[in-house]
């Protein structure tokens, strides 16, 4: 995963934290939502980078085997 994508999805993660807790302070129910969705968007993007980085490492280390 490029650098890029890691500061972008500490971004949203980070817009959906202050939603969330500007909808808490402020008993906005749907901002606090949004907040958690937002958040949970961050998160899923984040494990998928993951996912991705571990495939390419896995792939690396059996090019090396046969190398």
């Amino acid at each position: 995963m490029g650098i890029g994508d890691k500061i972008s999805n500490k971004a949203e993660e980070l817009g959906g934290k202050v939603k969330e807790t500007t909808g808490d302070l402020t008993d906005n129910e749907r901002l606090e939502a949004e907040g958690k969705a937002d958040q949970a968007a961050a998160n899923a993007k984040q494990a998928g980078e993951n996912v991705k980085d571990a495939g390419r490492n896995a792939a690396d280390g059996v090019k090396d085997v046969f190398n």
